[in-house]
């Protein structure tokens, strides 16, 4: 099998610090990227088979319309890097699309999913060499060897870019530019503006599997950071900020309580949050603003009818 396994990253320290460091904020904030562990992953692949979750189902049908036409000027032998690969899902569309790639690097930072992600690409394409990285891209650069010769493609589906301030979407397109280098191409995902009868729930689902996924974060921390946090005194909230363009996941506390990680001491009133992700929902205008201001270019842009959900293809300008 074509798989070249890297060397993985420790991450406690990470997960840890943000912890520790999210939870003595007036606002209490956890990063999101924190919710996927091996079980947050299978939960949110759950989550995008849910009828309220438009997402993933209307990124994948105009996926499946239109990259073929996105991806047509990009040359043959490509290397196809995916941030947030997740289930590796929607990138054989990419790959199906273009011409022989010849190389694939998924990064991710649950990276038990990832092997097992990957594994079914190497075998889906045997003449593709297959590479899993685990890392945080969005914390800091990824160390990723990328073969040379041949066009090189960045992959950001799924609305993640939706989970970023600008000055974190600003520094990850930077970062994206100087590993694909000059003359690459970044197809990426964004969702957009729409009704908040529709956005919440997409966010709040009646399965509850949305609040199982924002509420696992709590499992990890016991499990990992030596928590003793009541996993029953919270709620899952879904909230729609119109001013600043975005859904807001929380985790609300049910009562007046105290528990503690790694045995550092916490309390938190009734009533009291901790925000654990934002889901931003754009325009093309501020869309354009974002890449252009990272030294990309939008080449092509696409949406579905309905204009729930964009694919943007960027080129190094």
């Amino acid at each position: 099998m074509n798989v070249v396994v890297k060397a993985g990253t420790e991450v406690p320290d990470a997960f840890l610090n943000d912890v520790l460091s999210g939870l003595s904020r007036p606002q209490k904030a956890i990063p999101p990227h924190w919710l996927y562990d091996q079980t947050g992953s299978e939960l949110f692949e759950q989550i995008t088979q849910l009828p309220e979750y438009y997402v993933t189902r209307v990124e994948v049908a105009l996926l499946e319309k239109t990259v073929a036409a996105l991806v047509s000027d990009i040359g043959r032998g490509a290397t196809v890097v995916e941030y947030g690969a997740g289930a590796a899902v929607k990138v054989s569309l990419l790959l199906d699309a273009l011409e022989k790639p010849s190389a694939y690097v998924a990064i991710d930072i649950s990276y038990g999913h990832l092997l097992e992600a990957v594994r079914g690409i190497a075998t889906d394409y045997p003449d593709l060499s297959v590479s899993p990285v685990e890392g945080d891209f969005l914390a800091g650069a990824v160390a990723a060897e990328l073969p040379d010769g041949g066009p090189r493609v960045g992959f950001f589906p799924g609305s993640t870019i939706g989970n970023l301030s600008d000055q974190q979407i600003h520094r990850f397109l930077t970062r994206a530019g100087s590993l694909l280098g000059h003359e690459s191409w970044l197809l990426l995902g964004a969702d957009l503006r729409k009704s908040s009868d529709i956005l919440i729930p997409a966010y709040d689902d009646s399965a509850d599997v949305t609040a199982r996924f924002n509420k696992n974060l709590i499992t990890r921390i016991n499990r990992e950071l030596s928590g003793t946090i009541n996993i029953d005194q919270f709620a899952h909230r879904a909230i729609w900020r119109d001013d600043l363009s975005r859904i807001e996941m929380h985790l609300e506390s049910l009562s007046d309580q105290e528990f503690s990680v790694a045995g550092q001491p916490y309390a938190m009133a009734r009533g009291e949050t901790i925000h654990t992700e934002n889901s931003r929902k754009f325009t093309r205008t501020a869309l354009q603003g974002l890449a252009d201001r990272a030294g990309w270019r939008i080449s092509k842009y696409v949406t579905d009818r309905q204009e729930y959900f964009a694919l943007l293809l960027l080129t190094r300008s």
